[in-house]
């Protein structure tokens, strides 16, 4: 894996305005809503007219805006590098200026840049315009139809005493990987419903579809929509023709070139254009909103239990056509914006509890680009989220890729959890898997979930059977609460509790979205009170037979893992590894709490035993002779790793066993509140199912092995992985704790990585 920071226990959102963000990362997103769909800023320190925006994977994509003053010959490049093209006219009739760059800001949803436009000379304004490009793709936890629609905004807002026109443009880079490809296009124009507004919609597509197939790591099937109000100019044209044009008469002719051909053949863009009157007499607001989606239908091919499945996206099941769900993302904006909103302002207030001002910052950066990994599809009665292994070898559905992510998921909303397991579970539960233990990944390139018949996916056995169990112990604890105030997730309250007991349906349909303060397509509550319980019970007894199985194997591997690999596979396989052993002994004890779900006492108690004895023989190989540390692997004298898998002790809420706030056999407290993370003062010899000593050791050896731009994974290389950072930040003391965040904001401050925020760096 090499994407995903994921923050491990979690500003106020931006619709124009936006709260000063801490942070200089060197990538900022744009537009990124899904593998495919993902437009980020490069050399993101420097004006956002310094380069043209890109792909993640770094690929410059066509992307500009500009602003012309009509009454002066200035023209001001504000994003990608337009500009390029007006060099190159002959006989220019304007001046390329550029404006004071105010900076960037962002949140969980949105990213802002702002700008100042100097008035003309001969205007009566003496005030410059203040213009901010406002990029909006939101994350909606209580609408996970508005979250399965591929599509993002971009607002233009403007504010000042003299006219402005705004141009924008695209080109055929986002919709192929590949320069040569042939692509064609059209402007389609409609009204919206029993409105008297339209819309303007460019559509641009490969000429030949190549259904699941990528070109460096870009989708070579689908239509990107480009919309905007139907009051805009239009043209589309070779990009050295349009660009000038709009740059002498600050307008477009409406015409479209019919030629169709290749991405980079007189590159074809295609542009509108708004002019903004404003009052010379005093200070007018004024803004265009456009949006950006990409339609694929199907979305990917999965190996299902009825086999190899074309399978739809999410949203076709609410809306009959790609214009119906495009026109309600565009009329929807202010819903959007406004569950975006409080996501994100509630998601400051919790990080800054658990870290600090740069923790908010990094986990608002990296809010979009997990969701940027997914897509949603099958249907509300059977929802699937399915997951990219961005920035690696792209495997379908990677456990381990999964699971640093999950708790992101958890905190913003678990149903989105328990779709990314359902395929694995449901591809598994078929059949189609020869192995005994969990599955690596569901293909070994997304958007081909195609399984591994032959049982060939890299070998992990350990390290995906303790993922697997820890992560569906976590989902069944999240439904399990007594108050609103108890729930892991803000939002999980939220909504009506009916429960269908049915076992042939799903346990987390959304056949019955919500209708709540006059905002449709909300889900329905996540557990609480006693549907909780039922909806887990539900859940976990579909598939018991395979979480024993999984478990099984643990028990006869996982506490002296032979040579294999963890997820840290770059790192190459080690046997007898410390910390892939605790993961596979948190796998059993979480199993013991799965089978108390579905009121199995027998196994219950003899998975508990299993791993009481575990842990204790696990304590006294992976510690160091001297009691300083963890070891790397137990016969590795004088190493030491990083103890990351504690995270997954101390969320499961094991670390309190013993102590005053022992929840007993119980896997959830008895008022149902989640505990926090760090560790208990401990009144008794039982400290914990993992010894609590080792908490503290370890949070002391971190503070003496800290590096400059953060902690080292193990003793092998100066390597981290940021993932593994902030789970193990979020069990150490403060102190530590304190010291390794500050470590990765310096490196997110300092890196000259041109991606966005990668997981392993050196």
């Amino acid at each position: 894996m090499r994407w995903f920071t994921v923050a491990a226990a979690a500003g106020s959102a931006l619709s124009l305005g936006a709260q000063a963000s801490k942070l200089t990362p060197p990538v900022l997103p744009l537009i990124v809503r899904n593998p495919y769909l993902s437009a980020w800023l490069g050399d993101a320190r420097q004006p956002p007219w310094h380069e043209w925006p890109m792909f993640w994977t770094g690929e410059r994509i066509g992307f500009s805006l500009m602003a012309a003053v009509p009454d002066s010959d200035e023209v001001y490049p504000l994003l990608g590098r337009a500009h390029d093209s007006l060099s190159l006219d002959p006989n220019p009739a304007y001046n390329v200026s550029f404006p004071t760059y105010l900076g960037a800001q962002f949140d969980a949803s949105t990213t802002n840049f702002s700008y100042l436009i100097p008035a003309p000379k001969q205007s009566k304004a003496s005030e410059p315009i203040e213009l901010t490009l406002s990029f909006l793709s939101p994350i909606t936890p209580t609408s996970t139809l508005r979250q399965s629609i591929p599509a993002s905004y971009l607002t233009v807002h403007v504010k000042g005493g003299f006219n402005l026109n705004v141009y924008v443009d695209i080109n055929g880079q986002w919709v192929s990987g590949n320069r040569g490809s042939r692509i064609e296009w059209e402007l389609a124009e409609r009204e919206l419903g029993d409105t008297d507004r339209g819309l303007k919609t460019w559509k641009i597509q490969r000429e030949t579809q190549l259904l699941f197939s990528e070109d460096r790591d870009q989708a070579e099937w689908g239509t990107l929509h480009f919309t905007g109000p139907s009051d805009l100019r239009h043209e589309a044209g070779t990009s050295g023709l349009i660009r000038p044009r709009f740059a002498r008469t600050g307008t477009l002719q409406n015409e479209i070139d019919g030629d169709f051909r290749s991405i980079m053949d007189e590159e074809p863009v295609f542009a509108f254009t708004k002019s903004f009157h404003l009052n010379s007499s005093a200070s007018t607001s004024d803004s265009v909103m456009f949006s950006f989606a990409l339609i694929q239908n199907p979305v990917t091919q999965f190996a299902s239990a009825r086999g190899l499945t074309f399978m739809r996206p999410l949203w076709a099941s609410w809306f009959s056509s790609p214009e119906a769900v495009l026109d309600f993302h565009y009329l929807d904006y202010h819903n959007a914006a406004g569950l975006a909103t409080n996501y994100s302002a509630q998601l400051a207030i919790d990080a800054y509890k658990s870290g600090s001002d740069d923790y908010v910052d990094i986990v608002a950066l990296t809010a979009r680009q997990v969701m940027g990994a997914t897509v949603f599809s099958g249907t509300p009665d059977d929802p699937i989220l399915f997951m990219k292994e961005i920035s690696s070898n792209g495997n379908f559905q990677t456990i381990d890729v999964i699971f640093p992510s999950f708790p992101f998921f958890l905190y913003t909303n678990p149903r989105w959890l328990a779709y990314l397991l359902e395929p694995l579970i449901e591809h598994m539960l078929s059949g189609q898997y020869p192995n005994k233990y969990a599955m690596h990944d569901l293909g070994y390139h997304f958007p081909n979930a195609t399984g591994h018949a032959d049982g060939r996916d890299e070998y992990m056995p350990v390290e995906e059977c303790g993922n697997i169990l820890i992560m569906g112990l976590a989902l069944v604890n999240s439904l399990i609460y007594d108050t609103g105030a108890a729930a892991g997730s803000v939002w999980s309250s939220s909504g009506s509790d009916s429960f269908d007991p049915n076992p042939a349906t799903s346990a987390f349909s959304l056949a019955k979205t919500e209708t709540r303060d006059g905002i449709f397509g909300l889900d329905d509550s996540w557990g609480g009170s006693t549907k909780g319980l039922k909806q887990a019970r539900k859940w976990v007894a579909k598939s018991y037979t395979l979480w024993k199985q999984w478990t099984g194997y643990l028990i006869e591997f996982s506490l002296r893992p032979h040579k294999q690999l963890s997820t840290d596979d770059f790192a190459g396989p080690l046997e007898l590894q410390t910390n892939l052993a605790l993961k596979g002994i948190l796998g059993i004890k979480a199993m013991s709490q799965i089978a108390e779900t579905v009121d199995n006492k027998a196994d219950a108690k003899f998975y508990k035993n299993i791993s009481d004895t575990y842990v204790e023989k696990w304590a006294e190989y992976g510690i160091s002779r001297d009691g300083t540390h963890a070891k790397l692997a137990y016969h590795w004298y004088g190493s030491w790793t990083t103890l990351y898998n504690l995270y997954a002790d101390t969320l499961l809420c094991f670390h309190l066993e013993g102590t005053e706030s022992s929840p007993e056999l119980s896997p959830h407290p008895a008022n149902g509140a989640q505990k926090p993370l760090h560790p208990r003062k401990h009144n008794s010899s039982k400290t914990g199912f993992v010894p609590h000593p080792i908490y503290t050791l370890q949070s002391q050896w971190y503070l003496s092995v800290l590096q400059t731009y953060g902690l080292p994974l193990d003793s092998r290389h100066l390597y981290t992985k940021s993932d593994w950072e902030f789970f193990a930040a979020a069990v150490t003391s403060k102190e530590s704790g304190t010291k390794i965040l500050e470590s990765v904001a310096k490196w997110v401050n300092e890196t000259g990585t041109d991606r966005p925020l990668t997981d392993l760096y050196e």
